[in-house]
């Protein structure tokens, strides 16, 4: 089976959390799978959230693209972490606040220098458009990481093949992976860092609300796993 990687990084990156508080707007420590799903949509040309009609189901992009497949490798020197910093915006268009003068002030966290390994599973015609797209540095729409103020910057994409790793003990996954499928070797010796998030990993029917996972980006050793793992660039992987 073959599979399409590239490298996605951004000065920034900002992947808006739905809880906010009445000060700061919040960020997922990572890009999660919707969020890729709407930047492939963007590349392919397909509708957002903004066009969405009473009559839509999902927005277009989650429609067409929600069965692709993507394995999430963060930079290994983030252990999962990026650093994150606060930006202050003034909203003046008049109707953004009541206060005088009718100015927001809005305090967004942003990654800093934010860089994953993405993987896309070529097993349909859509991961295919997507692959094409990315390999021929095609996009009818400019990719962003999370918003239109933060560009994305996607580089050394090809394909490789790959194969399911069948052994039930592993050294380690190498990308995102689904706490609740694996057993971790907590006990190891080595010097271990663990990264844990609930991330979105698809969108509900009602109101479009993300469905979410707890997910764990870690250098532990893996017990035993009841999840597909697969090999490749001599890493191991899991699809979301």
């Amino acid at each position: 089976m073959e599979t399409l990687k590239f490298t996605l990084k951004g000065k920034d990156a900002f992947f808006k959390m739905p809880e906010v508080n009445s000060y700061y707007y919040f960020t997922y420590g990572n890009i999660h799978k919707v969020a890729l799903l709407g930047m492939f949509g963007a590349i392919l040309g397909y509708k957002g959230y903004a066009q969405l009609t009473e009559s839509d189901r999902f927005p277009e992009f989650y429609e067409r693209l929600k069965k692709i497949h993507v394995a999430i490798i963060p930079k290994e020197e983030s252990k999962g972490h990026f650093q994150k910093k606060i930006q202050y915006f003034n909203n003046s268009v008049g109707y953004a606040s009541q206060e005088m003068g009718g100015n927001l002030i809005v305090k967004q966290q942003w990654l800093e220098e934010p860089e994953w390994e993405i993987y896309v599973q070529l097993d349909s015609d859509e991961a295919e458009k997507i692959a094409e797209s990315i390999l021929n540095h095609r996009a009818v729409y400019l990719p962003y990481l999370g918003s239109n103020d933060h560009p994305a910057i996607l580089e050394k994409a090809e394909r490789l093949e790959m194969q399911e790793n069948k052994e039930e003990e592993l050294e380690r996954i190498h990308s995102l992976f689904p706490e609740k499928e694996v057993e971790l070797d907590e006990a190891d010796e080595m010097i271990p860092y663990k990264y844990t998030e609930y991330l979105p990993v698809g969108l509900r029917d009602e109101l479009h609300t993300y469905q979410m996972e707890k997910m764990v980006f870690t250098n532990l050793p893996v017990l035993s796993h009841e999840i597909e793992v697969y090999m490749v660039n001599h890493k191991n992987i899991v699809f979301i």
